[in-house]
């Protein structure tokens, strides 16, 4: 995807990329149950799908994930709160590279296939 191999020039190519491109960035490891169904080891994180979080302040919190955001590149998992000063709960951004899926939201078989990778 990149052209350079000069990390200053990966690293500006993935802050400037446009939204369509952050897609393929917001992918995270599936469940070995699910990885072993799909043959596949990761897949794009959409609204819906039931993730763990493996790393950070919320390590071993589940929940369904309630916001995937291109722009900062994050999502926001229900039961992943932090409380601010005034009292109010917030949902806190969490990047996908640290979730685990363990349940993927098939609304239509256009996703099974797309994880599949059509290869049936």
């Amino acid at each position: 995807m990149f052209k350079s191999k000069q990390p200053r020039k990966q690293r500006k190519a993935r802050f400037n990329a446009p939204l369509h491109t952050r897609q393929k960035f917001m992918g995270a490891r599936l469940s070995p149950e699910l990885s072993a169904k799909y043959n596949t080891r990761s897949a794009p994180v959409v609204v819906g799908d039931t993730v763990t979080v493996m790393r950070g302040d919320f390590a071993g919190v589940s929940g369904r994930v309630e916001s995937v955001d291109l722009k900062r590149m994050c999502i926001t998992i229900q039961g992943v709160i932090v409380t601010k000063v005034d009292g109010t709960e917030i949902l806190r951004p969490v990047s996908p590279s640290n979730v685990r899926i363990t349940k993927l939201e098939l609304k239509d078989k256009k996703r099974e296939a797309a994880i599949r990778g059509n290869k049936e």
